[in-house]
């Protein structure tokens, strides 16, 4: 059930061993990271250093003289190479004889789920329906976007004010600033990236605010309102940003976990929407598995991945124990400079 990068990873693998799957999704194939997430996002990230390529060019001796961006160019053809992806992820399948169910499912029994009505019964199904980016509960916060709405914008932001401290925050600041956006980055503490590395986090902030970005310290949200033509965020501790364009929350993710019927599953979620499971991806309802962003463990497309295609190679491919090891898992952020 999901049709990111980790289902369809887990539906090929198993096909690939001659098992009848059937794969559940009612958006487009391949989920965040093709859609919403990371492919679009590089292809805004490399827009934005080819720009400032050109600025540092003459440092190198190379006459090379920058234009302005054309933003619906750029996105209209960054959509149609989402939507080629979106094919070729849907070709692979057909091509392993998985049946693609384009609705959403949910569980009626811990071996059955329903989808438009119909009703597939399976000795093992699982669970990859990832994250949505979430909204704070305050006033005026649909006034707001995620990183799901930055992908809709039509055009350039001229003043975006960016709410958070995770890597969507400083990515999609990072990005907005090399393509001569005003941010403005409002966090809760101190740094950006609290859970990384202290060097780099240092570093990188340093380089951001030295290419213009503003990290607003120690605050909370309270109000939003339209100001103008524009948005008035007013602050906890008073301080105000009027004028902004563009609101983009990054304040983190919840697990799609509510949408899948799991009351009818036995599986008890966690206060946070995520599953349990063991080094095998089982849960605690046999047959029933998990893997993705729904576990809560390095939140990131390849884990995803490997860990769907170990799950398959286990029960389909005959090697009874394999599978991921949640270590060592190296972390890119694109940010500007990118570090990892």
């Amino acid at each position: 059930i999901g049709g990111g990068s980790g289902g369809v990873a887990t539906a090929n693998r198993a096909a690939s061993y001659g098992a009848k799957v059937a794969h559940f999704e009612a958006g487009r194939m391949g989920g965040t990271c093709v859609n919403v997430g990371c492919v679009p996002k590089k292809i805004m990230w490399t827009t934005a250093s080819l720009n400032e390529a050109v600025e540092e060019a003459a440092d190198y001796g190379i006459a090379a003289t920058g234009g302005a961006l054309d933003w619906s160019k750029l996105k209209s053809r960054r959509d149609a190479y989402i939507q080629r992806l979106n094919g070729i992820y849907e070709r692979g399948l057909n091509n392993n004889k998985v049946e693609v169910v384009q609705s959403h499912a949910r569980f009626v029994s811990p071996q059955v789920v329903e989808a438009d009505g119909e009703q597939y019964t399976a000795g093992h199904i699982v669970i990859a329906v990832g994250g949505r980016p979430v909204l704070p509960d305050i006033p005026g916060a649909e006034l707001g976007i995620t990183s799901d709405g930055f992908f809709e914008l039509e055009a350039q932001p001229k003043k975006a004010v960016i709410v958070g401290a995770g890597y969507v925050s400083v990515e999609l600041g990072g990005l907005l600033r090399a393509l001569g956006t005003e941010v403005s980055i409002a966090l809760r503490r101190e740094h950006a990236l609290r859970s990384f590395d202290k060097t780099l986090r240092s570093e990188l902030m340093a380089q951001m605010e030295a290419d213009g970005v503003q990290f607003i310290r120690h605050v909370t949200v309270m109000d939003v309102q339209k100001s103008g033509a524009g948005l008035r965020v007013e602050f906890g501790n008073g301080d105000i940003v009027d004028g902004a364009d563009t609101l983009i929350w990054a304040v983190g993710r919840t697990p799609n976990t509510d949408r899948v019927g799991i009351e009818n599953t036995g599986l008890t979620l966690s206060e946070n929407g995520t599953i349990a499971v063991d080094h095998f991806q089982q849960t605690a309802v046999q047959g029933i598995y998990a893997i993705g962003d729904v576990i809560g463990k390095f939140e990131l497309t390849p884990v995803a991945i490997a860990a769907g295609r170990r799950l398959a190679d286990r029960l389909f491919g005959g090697q009874t124990e394999r599978h991921l090891v949640y270590e060592n898992i190296p972390t890119v952020i694109f940010s500007h400079p990118p570090i990892g």
